[in-house]
């Protein structure tokens, strides 16, 4: 009877017996209440340990949080969805705890306060157990960092789309807009809070993008003239010091877009006729109106190729074609005045088509390749 009784575990609280308990693995950390009879353990047990209120500083003007020392987009759709995300990351679940469930359901106090009602269920000890907190959850608006700099109208470059010898046309500066607008935003869904577009300015000569970063500045330039061509310089000026002594610098960045657009008809003056500018990315690409033939002109250091602009392909006029007289003359209707006049025939023309589209420039008539195929 003795020899039985020894071999028996007592709760340390009130004495009473308590079932055989497996040993925790070596090197895993003992359990200081083990001993204790379930009576005793659940006495003092809280399942969950939650704060007594969460304070939540929300930017007002882009809703980001702050968490740690900085700020963090979250994306949620209102402040109910924040609340339930902080409460979330303060709340901690007893080790033992198995099996864990929760729910949650907010009620809005006020503009400004959310309580959480936060409700738990787990298994401890082989007993299921649950166990209801509310959590009060505070919100208060601020200014980020990023909204106030935009706000004050800071910013680091400046972008300036301008058209050598002319002024860019309104898709030209759309387009130049959009470039810069569609950079930010892959920047900002990639999260990073310092890319912004500061302002847009209307000038007569075109646009000026004024952007957050150096960085940003070069990367809207670099692309502009990708997709628009032309080129870029930059023109760095010291502004301040920064907190460390270090010089900073605001950059402008001149866009100068070609002189010349596709769909532009310009004459090289070489003798060969004029030419329907196809691209000028690069070099200056195009056709010849009278052969067909390709016609290819560097740009040198952004200069423009000696040229002179005489029409647009959106001026041609359908016209009748009257005849096909050889391999190289065709005989077409003036679409001014009606008369059958001799023109170029290119290689581009269709011997069955019966009509053509042309353009009249002080160099004459031409037939322009159909659709600028």
């Amino acid at each position: 009877m003795s020899e039985s009784r020894g071999s028996r575990e007592f709760c340390p609280r009130c004495g009473d017996a308590v079932p055989e308990r497996e040993e925790p693995l070596p090197g895993a950390p003992r359990e200081r209440d083990r001993m204790l009879c379930d009576a005793c353990y659940f006495e003092d047990f809280d399942l969950v340990d939650a704060p007594d209120r969460i304070e939540v500083m929300v930017c007002s003007g882009c809703g980001a949080v702050h968490r740690g020392n900085r700020w963090v987009d979250v994306g949620a759709r209102d402040y109910t969805d924040v609340a339930v995300d902080e409460v979330s990351e303060a709340l901690a679940v007893h080790v033992n705890a198995e099996q864990m469930q929760w729910g949650v359901d907010p009620e809005q106090v006020d503009q400004n306060t959310i309580r959480m009602h936060c409700q738990f269920s787990g298994v401890v000890r082989d007993t299921p157990i649950t166990e209801e907190v509310v959590v009060p959850v505070k919100i208060s608006r601020q200014t980020c960092q990023r909204c106030g700099r935009v706000a004050g109208g800071s910013y680091a470059a400046e972008v300036q789309i301008r058209g050598r010898d002319r002024v860019p046309d309104a898709d030209e500066q759309r387009e130049a807009v959009d470039i810069a607008e569609s950079l930010v935003q892959r920047r900002e869904a990639d999260g990073d809070r310092d890319a912004f577009v500061t302002e847009i300015i209307d000038q007569p000569e075109g646009k000026d993008i004024k952007l957050s970063t150096n960085k940003l500045g070069k990367a809207v330039a670099t692309r502009v003239t990708d997709r628009l061509g032309g080129s870029f310089t930059e023109a760095p000026t010291l502004v301040t010091e920064d907190g460390d002594g270090n010089e900073v610098y605001r950059v402008t960045f001149p866009v100068r877009l070609p002189k010349f657009r596709p769909g532009d008809v310009i004459d090289p003056d070489d003798g060969d006729g004029p030419v329907l500018v196809r691209s000028v990315q690069g070099n200056l690409k195009g056709v010849r109106l009278a052969s067909g033939d390709h016609y290819e002109a560097s740009f040198e250091e952004g200069e423009t190729p000696d040229a002179e602009k005489v029409g647009e392909a959106d001026d041609a006029a359908d016209t009748t074609v009257v005849a096909v007289e050889d391999d190289n003359a065709v005989q077409v209707l003036d679409p001014e005045t009606f008369e059958s006049v001799t023109v170029p025939k290119p290689d581009y023309f269709d011997a069955d088509a019966d009509d053509v589209p042309a353009l009249k420039t002080d160099a004459g008539l031409y037939v322009l390749p159909d659709d600028e195929d």
